[in-house]
C-alpha cells in the first residue's frame, strides 16, 4: 500500500508501550489505536476474531467484555499469542488464550459481572493478519445485573470515553444491521467526541439477519447517515455456527458468497467483508498515524532528551569496578551531606513545597510550637493555688494566705520566691519537648536526604544508622544542658532586674499638696515608685533626689477635694502614727483627673501599700478557721484578692522576663549542640566512620531494581532513537491516501422525525440498463457530481459500482444527518 514504513512502527511502538508499562509508567506517546465501540451482541467480538482468525474471545450471554482488550496484531511468519501479564509465555492454543481471558478478568472484576478500566494487554503474532492495534471495549448496557452498580452505565460510558476523546483514536462504531441506525449507541457516542466525523468509521453487522425484502444498501452507500469515512458492512458467525464450531476461514468464504450473491450487495461485494475492513482499517491507521506524524516525533524526542543523560551515565557502566565504587561513595556522602545542608538552610532543590520540613520545620518550633508550650504552662493566678487545692488540710493553705501581708510574721520574698521557682521548674518539660521535636525532624531529614542512595541499600541503611546515632548521642548532651539553665534560674531570683516590676513600678509628675505656705505651698515634683520605697525628684531626668520614702507599713487614704482646689487629691500615712515625711503625718499627692489617681493607687497597690480598710491579721484567721469545715465554698474577701493580684503581678513580671530569656536561649542552645554539630559531623567524620563500618565493595552493591532500572532505561532509550529513524525515513519515502473530502448531504430534506421507511427491495425492477435511475416526476434533473466517498474509494484495485443518483427518492425521508465537515474549503 505505500506505507511499508508506517506498518514497521506500529510493532515497534508497541513495544516502547508494553516496556514502560512493565516499569510502571505511562509511555505517553499516545500512538494512535481503533477502539471498537457498540452495545450488547452489537457483534464487536466476532468482528476481531474475523480479524485474528481464531476464536479466542469469551462468550456468552449479558456483558462478557468487562475490562478493555488492547489487541495488538502483529503480522509474522508464524502463529501465537502473548500477553503483558504473562511475559515470555506463548499461547499456540487458541482455547486457552479465552481462558485467560476470562482468568484475568475475574482476578480483578471478580466472578458476577464487575466492570474495570484497567486494560488486558494481548499480542497476536499471525501470518492472516495485517499490523493493527485496536482496543476492545466493553459493551454498552441499560440494566446492572449481578453485582454490577446501579449506574453501570455512567461507567459504561466514562470507560469508553477515556480511549475514544483522545485525537489520535479512532472510532470503530459497530452498529447491527437489525436495528434503527438512528438509535445505535456507538454512532451517539461517536458524535459527542468527534462531531465533524473526522474520526469514525462505521461497520454494519448482522446483514443477513435482516427482515426480507429490506436491506441496508442506503446506509453502505453512505447515504443515510453519512459518515465521512464510510461504511463497510460484515457478516459474521451465527451463534449456531460458533455452538457448531465452524471454522471462521469457512465463514469467512461464506461471507464472500453473501455480499457476492445478495441483489442488493453484489454491485459493492468487493468493498464489503471482514478482509476488506481489515485493509481499510490498516490504511485508516497508517493514515492517521501520518497525520499525527509531527506531533508523534515531538513527543518521542521530548522522551528521548529527558532519557539522554541518564542513558549516557549507564552506557559503559561496570557494577563490579572497585575504582568506580570508591569514586561514587565518595560523592553519594557529598551529595548527602550537601543536601542535608540546603534542606536545614532551606535552598536549592531540597526546598518542599507540599509541607514544612527540615529547616522551615525547625524554625517553627523554635518560634510558634515552643513559645506556645511556655504559655500553656504560664503561672496563671496565686489564688488558683487556694481555690484548686481546697481539699488540702488549713495547714496546707494558711502560710499561701499571709504571702501578701506585710505583717513581720511572713516574708513576702520568701513566698514570692517559692511560687516563682516553681513555675521555673515547669519550664523544664517543654524545653524537654523542644529538643525532642528538634530531634525527630533531624532523623526525618537524615531519611529524606538519604532516598537520593537507594540505589545502594547496605549504604542507606549505613548511613542512616550512623548519623541517627550521632543524633541521639547529641540528644542527651542538649537535654542536660537545657535542665542547665532551668537549675540557673533557680539558682537566683534577681528582683532587681531592670524590667521587673518590683524594681520599679511607677514613673511620672505629682504634686505635693500639703508643703507649708511659708516653704513655698503645692509644688510638682518626678515621683519614682519602686517595691521598695516611693522617691522623688526635681526633675524627670531624677539628677537631684528630693527625698526616699521606704513604703514600710504605709497605706492609702482617700482625700475629699477642697472647694478652691482643681486637683484631685490622695494621701499616703503610716499605719504606726509615725510622720510620713519631715513633720507631716500625712503626705497629699494631687493629680489632675481622677483616673490618674486610680492609677496611682493602683501601682501603689502592686508596691504592697494599700487602702486603710482593710481586714485585720485576726479577722484573716478567723475567716479561715470559720471555713475550714466548709473548705469547698472558700472564698476571698475583696481586699485579700487584691493582695493576692499585687503577688500574681509580680509573679508574671518575673515570669516574663524568665520566658523571654529561655525562649532566646533554647533554640541556641539546640542550634549549637544539636544541628551545627551534625552538619560539621556528617561534612567531617561521616566518610570515615563508613569506611571504618565494613566492606566498602558491600557497601556500593546496587539494588536490583536498580540495575533493572538502567537495564531498561538503555533499551527504552534504544528503541526511542529506532523509532525516531524510522519516522525520518517515513517523511520522506511513503505516500498517504488522502482523507476523504466532508461528505455532500445537501440533498438530504425534510424532518428527521419518525422511523424511516425502508427502501425498496432492490430486487425491483427499479434500475434502469444503463445503472441510471431516473428523477422523480416533476423534480430537476440530479446534479452530475460524483457520489459520497469512503474509505473503500480510494483503492485503485476496487472493482467500480454502478453510478446511482446522489439524489433519494422523494418518498424516503432520512434522518438528520451528523459527523457532517461544515466548511469543505478547509480541505481536511
Amino acid at each position: 500500500m505505500g506505507n511499508r514504513g508506517l506498518e514497521d512502527l506500529i510493532p515497534l511502538v508497541n513495544r516502547l508501550q508494553d516496556a514502560f508499562s512493565s516499569i510502571g509508567q505511562a509511555c505517553n506517546l499516545d500512538l494512535p489505536q481503533i477502539a471498537v465501540v457498540g452495545g450488547q451482541s452489537a457483534g464487536k467480538s466476532s468482528v476481531l476474531e474475523n480479524f485474528v482468525g481464531r476464536d479466542f474471545l469469551p462468550r456468552g450471554s449479558g456483558i462478557v467484555t468487562r475490562r478493555p482488550l488492547v489487541l495488538q496484531l502483529i503480522n509474522a511468519t508464524a502463529e501465537w499469542a502473548e500477553f503483558l501479564h504473562c511475559k515470555g509465555k506463548k499461547f499456540t492454543d487458541f482455547d486457552e488464550v479465552r481462558q485467560e481471558i476470562e482468568a484475568e478478568t475475574d482476578r480483578v472484576t471478580g466472578a458476577n459481572k464487575g466492570i474495570s478500566p484497567v486494560p488486558i494487554n494481548l499480542r497476536v503474532y499471525s501470518p492472516h493478519v495485517l499490523n493493527l492495534t485496536l482496543i476492545d471495549l466493553p459493551g454498552i448496557t441499560k440494566v446492572p445485573v449481578g453485582d454490577q452498580p446501579a449506574d453501570i452505565e455512567q461507567q459504561i460510558r466514562d470507560m469508553i470515553m477515556q480511549f475514544i476523546t483522545r485525537e489520535s483514536c479512532l472510532i470503530l462504531a459497530v452498529t447491527p444491521a437489525n436495528t434503527d441506525l438512528a438509535n445505535s449507541d456507538a454512532l451517539k457516542l461517536a458524535k459527542d467526541v468527534d462531531s465533524q466525523g473526522l474520526r469514525t468509521i462505521g461497520v454494519i453487522t448482522k446483514l443477513d439477519l435482516m427482515d426480507e425484502g429490506t436491506d441496508a444498501r442506503d446506509v453502505l452507500e453512505n447515504k443515510l447517515l453519512p459518515l465521512r469515512r464510510g461504511y463497510i458492512g460484515v457478516v459474521n458467525r451465527s451463534q449456531k455456527d460458533i455452538d457448531g464450531k465452524k471454522d471462521i476461514k469457512a465463514a469467512l468464504e461464506a461471507e464472500r458468497k453473501f455480499f457476492l450473491s445478495h441483489p442488493a450487495y453484489r454491485h459493492m461485494a468487493d468493498k464489503m467483508g471482514t478482509p476488506r475492513l481489515q485493509k481499510v482499517l490498516n490504511q485508516q491507521l497508517t493514515n492517521h498515524i501520518r497525520d499525527t506524524l509531527p506531533a508523534f516525533r515531538s513527543k518521542l524526542q521530548s522522551q528521548l532528551l529527558a532519557l539522554d543523560k541518564e542513558a549516557e551515565e549507564y552506557r559503559g557502566y561496570r557494577p563490579d569496578d572497585p575504582s568506580r565504587k570508591t569514586k561514587q561513595l565518595l560523592q553519594m556522602v557529598q551529595q548527602f551531606s550537601v543536601d542535608f545542608e540546603k534542606r536545614i538552610e532551606g535552598s536549592g532543590d531540597q526546598v518542599d513545597t507540599v509541607e514544612l520540613s527540615g529547616g522551615a520545620k525547625i524554625n517553627r518550633i523554635f518560634h510558634e510550637r515552643f513559645p506556645f508550650e511556655l504559655v500553656k504552662n504560664r503561672f496563671n493566678k496565686v489564688h488558683v493555688i487556694l481555690v484548686s487545692n481546697r481539699k488540702k488540710t488549713f495547714h496546707h493553705l494558711f502560710p499561701f494566705i499571709f504571702v501578701g501581708f506585710r505583717t513581720g510574721l511572713f516574708t513576702p520574698d520568701m513566698a514570692f520566691e517559692a511560687i516563682v521557682k516553681k513555675q521555673i521548674i515547669k519550664l523544664k518539660e517543654p524545653c524537654v519537648k523542644c529538643v525532642d521535636m528538634v530531634i525527630q525532624e533531624l532523623i526525618n531529614t537524615v531519611r529524606q536526604c538519604s532516598n537520593k542512595l537507594e540505589c545502594f541499600p547496605r549504604l542507606r541503611e549505613e548511613t542512616e544508622r550512623i548519623v541517627t546515632s550521632h543524633i541521639r548521642d547529641r540528644e542527651s548532651r542538649a537535654k542536660d544542658q537545657v535542665l542547665l539553665l532551668i537549675d540557673i534560674q533557680l539558682s537566683y531570683i534577681n528582683t532587681n532586674h531592670e524590667d521587673f516590676i518590683g524594681f520599679v513600678i511607677r514613673k511620672g509628675w505629682l504634686t505635693i499638696n500639703n508643703i507649708s505656705i511659708m516653704k513655698g505651698g503645692a509644688k510638682e515634683y518626678w515621683f519614682v515608685l519602686t517595691a521598695e520605697s516611693l522617691s522623688w525628684f526635681k526633675d524627670d531626668e531624677e539628677k537631684e533626689k528630693k527625698y526616699m520614702l521606704p513604703l514600710d507599713n504605709l497605706k492609702v487614704r482617700d482625700v475629699e477635694k477642697s472647694f478652691m482646689s482643681s486637683k484631685h487629691i490622695f494621701c499616703i500615712f503610716n499605719t504606726e502614727s509615725r510622720n510620713v515625711y519631715k513633720d507631716n503625718r500625712t503626705l497629699e499627692l494631687a493629680c489632675d483627673s481622677q483616673d490618674d489617681v486610680d492609677s496611682w493607687k493602683s501601682s501603689l497597690l502592686r508596691a504592697g501599700v494599700y487602702p486603710e480598710k482593710t481586714i485585720t491579721v485576726s479577722k484573716l484567721i478567723y475567716f479561715a478557721c470559720k471555713n475550714l469545715n466548709n473548705i469547698d465554698n472558700f472564698s476571698m474577701d475583696p481586699q485579700l484578692e487584691r493582695k493576692v493580684e499585687t503577688i500574681r503581678n509580680l509573679v508574671d513580671s518575673y515570669m516574663a522576663i524568665v520566658n523571654k530569656c529561655i525562649r532566646d536561649l533554647i533554640p541556641k542552645t539546640i542550634m549549637h549542640l544539636m544541628i551545627g554539630n551534625v552538619k560539621d559531623f556528617i561534612n567531617a567524620e561521616l566518610l570515615a566512620q563508613l569506611y571504618s563500618a565494613g566492606d566498602q565493595n558491600a557497601l556500593m552493591d546496587e539494588s536490583q531494581e536498580q540495575a533493572q532500572r538502567r537495564d531498561e532505561v538503555l533499551r527504552t532509550h534504544q528503541a526511542l532513537k529506532e523509532a525516531l529513524a524510522i519516522i525520518g525515513d517515513i517523511s520522506t519515502s511513503t505516500v498517504t491516501v488522502p482523507l476523504p473530502p466532508p461528505v455532500d448531504t445537501s440533498w438530504v430534506g425534510g424532518s428527521s422525525g419518525g422511523r424511516r421507511s425502508p427502501p425498496p427491495s432492490p430486487t425491483a425492477p427499479r434500475r434502469m440498463s444503463s445503472g441510471q435511475r431516473p428523477a422523480p416526476r416533476g423534480a430537476p434533473p440530479p446534479p452530475n457530481r460524483p457520489g459520497p466517498l469512503g474509505p473503500f474509494n480510494n483503492s485503485a484495485d476496487s472493482p467500480q459500482a454502478p453510478s446511482r443518483p446522489n439524489r433519494a427518492p422523494p418518498s424516503v425521508r432520512h434522518k438528520a444527518c451528523f459527523f457532517l465537515h461544515d466548511n469543505e474549503s478547509k480541505g481536511v
